[in-house]
């Protein structure tokens, strides 16, 4: 570990990208008992579990992912990110600012997974 480079604080949420968002909640309601946190119609339909969140996502709202589980790590800002994200081996995709829900900056590591860094809104650049 490099002392130099601060820890995310917390794993934020983690999110399925969806194809049929709809039955999957029923799916992962009635199966594993999840309790409904916050629902965007069929957008993004979110879950407390525990102190995070795991959330269905449509492929719209998924992007940069296309499939798959995306983590999303919770970091105070994106200072020196992109530098660290190419001298490692993987690209740095964009940040999405969210207005009031913060931002969050997309990446893709060495093997072509997406990881999200989120940023809530006030913190640091």
């Amino acid at each position: 570990m490099n002392p130099a480079i601060e820890s995310p604080k917390r794993l934020q949420n983690v999110f399925v990208v969806a194809e049929r968002p709809a039955e999957l909640h029923a799916f992962y309601e009635s199966a594993l008992g999840l309790q409904l946190k916050f629902r965007d119609q069929d957008r993004w339909i979110q879950y407390g579990v525990g102190n995070t969140s795991v959330a269905l996502a449509c492929r719209e709202e998924a992007v940069p992912a296309t499939s798959g589980v995306v983590m999303v790590f919770e970091v105070d800002d994106f200072a020196a990110t992109s530098q660290r994200v190419a001298a490692s081996g993987g690209e740095v995709l964009g940040v999405r600012d969210m207005g009031a829900h913060g931002a969050v900056l997309s990446l893709r590591d060495p093997e072509g997974n997406i990881v999200q860094l989120f940023k809530r809104q006030g913190s640091k650049q």
